[in-house]
């Protein structure tokens, strides 16, 4: 006899009413996104066609998070899709859910000229990296960063 498939992860756009659950996310991979913060920025994306922040529910429950980026190439034809945070809950992973997120992403880039996407994960996070292979990413040339200073942590997100 055959395991029942879980059904598939309902995704929606996330609204202000999630950040409590968004931020709880946020703070299993380490980082100190707090409420307000989430609310902030949801107000900020929700403005631009060119982002997204989705939501997944599995069982009633929040179960996984993405937020997506959007920018014009100037070198070459075409866009390119950026995601900036995917996040499932640690009871959620291994069901779907965060094969699900980047399909929806897969469309929401391509429905906006995107002619690439890309992703960035830390060095520590091998599973991601496991993970991100499996939707197809490929590892690409090393990123480098300059930070500013003049912003205190919570408003530079």
């Amino acid at each position: 006899m055959t395991e029942p498939q879980p059904s598939p992860p309902h995704i929606r756009t996330a609204v202000a009413a999630d950040a409590p659950a968004i931020a709880g996310l946020m703070g299993q991979l380490g980082y100190e996104a707090n409420e307000a913060l989430i609310v902030r920025k949801l107000a900020i994306l929700v403005a631009n066609a060119c982002d997204s922040v989705l939501l997944a529910e599995d069982d009633g429950c929040v179960a996984g998070v993405i937020s997506l980026h959007v920018m014009e190439l100037f070198h070459a034809e075409g866009r390119i899709g950026r995601i900036t945070s995917l996040v499932v809950d640690a009871g959620h992973r291994g069901r779907g859910v965060g094969e699900a997120l980047v399909a929806v992403a897969d469309r929401f880039f391509t429905g906006q000229g995107c002619v690439r996407a890309e992703v960035t994960s830390g060095d520590h996070r091998t599973a991601a990296h496991a993970f991100y292979a499996a939707q197809g990413y490929a590892p690409d040339e090393r990123r480098f960063l300059k930070r500013y200073a003049g912003l205190s942590a919570q408003e530079s997100g």
